[in-house]
């Protein structure tokens, strides 16, 4: 399976940076329409045959315009949601605070599954509900799916499940709007990242779970 793991088009809580993951959660900005509308020219040369999004309504309008082009059921699935801030919920995601967030993000990648968002949910938790999802694409057989996940949820499940994507890389990366993670494989094979927002992955090699460049879920 080809995965496409496209995260959403700008929100007003994007721009003021902060850790907004509640359900059902902004629409989006002028420029995050802009960006949904131009998602079917980006992904132009990719024959998707299945599209999911999550239960945030930034998901469903960034991937209205491509459903439209292409003539695409969209599958509303809660399991590729954003990770929950829990008690950080709409923190700035710049402060000590705020930074919380990501760092746990990426130590459930690194296998400490059992750690828990404070007041949320666990890696062990968020991981089951996002490779469920993966694992219902994978079994209806289309060659291509794309997903309209978020910014978090797509770099920790990256770094904890592709073969080439080490924790350094995906902390170091952030994906902007509508930026796309491309991978191949399978839930049973395992997964290798083919490309990073259209940059080719090369892992950066050894390193914590607190990398730079930490941004803000979403």
């Amino acid at each position: 399976m080809r995965l496409l793991l496209v995260r959403h088009g700008q929100t007003p809580t994007n721009v003021d940076y902060l850790l907004d993951t509640a359900v059902p959660g902004p629409g989006l900005t002028a420029l995050g329409e802009a960006q949904a509308a131009a998602l079917p020219e980006a992904l132009t040369g990719e024959d998707i045959e299945a599209l999911y999004v999550s239960t945030l309504l930034r998901t469903q309008l960034t991937a209205a315009p491509l459903a439209a082009a292409r003539g695409l059921d969209v599958i509303v699935r809660d399991g590729i949601r954003e990770i929950a801030a829990g008690d950080l919920e709409m923190l700035p995601g710049d402060t000590d605070q705020g930074e919380l967030y990501m760092r746990t993000a990426f130590s459930w990648a690194a296998g400490d599954t059992g750690l828990r968002m404070p007041g949320g949910e666990s890696g062990a938790e968020f991981l089951a509900r996002y490779d469920a999802v993966i694992e219902e694409a994978a079994r209806s057989g289309a060659g291509t799916v794309a997903m309209v996940s978020h910014g978090a949820a797509i770099r920790s499940w990256t770094a904890a499940r592709a073969d080439n994507v080490d924790i350094a890389f995906a902390a170091a990366h952030r994906l902007d709007n509508t930026g796309v993670v491309v991978l191949e494989g399978s839930p049973t094979d395992g997964f290798k990242a083919l490309s990073w927002a259209g940059a080719s992955v090369a892992p950066a090699g050894e390193g914590g779970p607190t990398g730079e460049a930490l941004d803000a879920a979403g």
